[in-house]
């Protein structure tokens, strides 16, 4: 995409209603735009980079063997009243009544419509073990909006709902999400801290919250310090492994469950939760099916939760420095940054032009900066989108063939070849000591 036929709407200063980095960034890099009270307009920057983790999303939650569905954003509040939560979460509750009167309410969670979906759709034991999920838009009247959309009012939500035999069937579930959701965050460049959750009157100890180490979380986090040294690449650790590290958030932590010198403290945002439901939906709502004798058995269910748009902030708080935001490659809006420092003179757009072909060609999301902006202008918008790689084209360079290519991450700069920059930037390859090895 060319900068210069781009909607990109940059803001210079910090917009003064933003209180926290990734709204104040999110609106400065042209990303987001609040329509009213915590509700917002996605602009195509932003948009890029919430369908890239919503891909990550399907891919994992496909591969785990969950099936796609799609429940309408509008419910019949009858649902609700037969499930025993029409008035549970009080005025969050967006409610009104459509033209003949019937009540309406717009979705804040799909428990109930799913659970109707399954006890109208399963016949038999034989239907049970399966887990059906969504991506859709969710509204809940927080009676304060705020931190941008880290705490809107409407957000894109992976709720997903699994329909076992047993407890047994239920559990494998439960693990196989667990497992699913590290792999899925660490695709997007995170490490999450499972922290053991509230399992409220339900009981037991299926209940765990994914959080991203940030400063302005809003719950208390407490975990081993080998979570701090998997994600700065110094341990790695099978998802088993990691299931046996303590965690734990607020009230649910328990001083001296682990030497002191391995326990860290700090904030985290909530991006996942992951939820044995046992028979509390399916009992009250009658999902039932026959079992191999005949007899009716009332399902065992999970559900589970990813914040699509929350996501986008939490990564931003992640992952920022004082210029901007630096994105994880595989989130990026797009992979690469070309900045032409002279348009108008023949071998810098020439030169420009070329490598913006044949990363395209390649299928190399690219943005190439062909407008008249000053070069501090340029290199300021470019840090401040944060795309994992810059590659700046000048006359001097133009003359010799050479191009300087930095990595968003480490700031480090190199003037290579064009030849060398393409290798690098197609094969995945890093800047380091000034030399390039390939990426592990």
């Amino acid at each position: 995409m060319r900068l210069s036929q781009f909607f990109l709407p940059l803001i210079k200063e910090n917009p003064s209603e933003a209180q926290i980095v990734s709204h104040r960034l999110m609106l400065r890099a042209g990303m987001v735009r609040q329509l009213t009270a915590g509700i917002y307009n996605w602009l195509p920057l932003g948009l890029m980079v919430l369908r890239n983790i919503e891909n990550i999303i399907r891919e994992e939650m496909n591969k785990s063997g969950a099936i796609e569905v799609l429940m309408p954003t509008l419910q019949p509040t009858e649902l609700w009243k037969e499930s025993g939560r029409y008035d549970a979460l009080g005025k969050e509750m967006l409610r009104f009544p459509d033209r003949a009167e019937r009540e309406l309410l717009y979705s804040p969670t799909c428990e109930e419509v799913i659970t109707d979906i399954v006890r109208t759709n399963f016949k038999s034991y034989r239907d049970a073990g399966k887990n059906l999920y969504q991506i859709q838009w969710k509204f809940r009247d927080e009676i304060r909006p705020r931190f941008g959309v880290m705490r809107g009012r409407e957000f894109l939500m992976k709720d997903s709902y699994s329909f076992d035999i047993d407890y047994e069937g239920a559990k494998k579930t439960y693990n196989l999400m667990y497992d699913t959701y590290l792999r899925m965050f660490s695709r997007m460049g995170l490490t999450a801290v499972p922290v053991r959750a509230d399992s409220g009157a339900i009981g037991g100890d299926l209940s765990h919250e994914f959080h991203v180490v940030a400063d302005t979380g809003e719950s208390a986090l407490y975990y081993d310090v080998a979570f701090d040294d998997i994600r700065d690449g110094k341990v790695k650790m099978t998802t088993e492994e990691m299931r046996q590290l303590y965690a734990a958030a607020d009230e649910q932590h328990k001083p001296g469950t682990i030497p002191k010198e391995r326990l860290r403290e700090a904030r985290g945002i909530e991006v996942g939760h992951i939820f044995y439901l046992g028979k509390k939906y399916s009992s009250a709502m009658n999902a039932t099916v026959p079992g191999t004798n005949g007899e009716n058995i009332t399902l065992d269910m999970g559900c589970y939760g990813v914040g699509v748009s929350r996501l986008v902030g939490a990564i931003i708080e992640a992952s920022h420095d004082d210029n901007g935001i630096i994105w994880p490659e595989s989130v990026a809006p797009f992979k690469v940054g070309i900045i032409n420092l002279r348009v108008g003179d023949a071998k810098c757009d020439e030169m420009c032009g070329k490598l913006y072909e044949m990363l395209q060609s390649k299928n190399v999301s690219v943005l190439y900066d062909d407008t008249n902006e000053r070069a501090g202008g340029k290199f300021a918008s470019m840090d401040l989108i944060g795309l994992p790689w810059q590659v700046t084209i000048g006359p001097k360079g133009a003359e010799k063939g050479m191009v300087e290519l930095k990595n968003r991450r480490t700031g480090e700069k190199v003037e290579v070849s064009v030849e060398m920059a393409l290798d690098n930037l197609l094969n995945n390859k890093v800047i380091y000591d000034k030399r390039f090895l390939t990426a592990t």
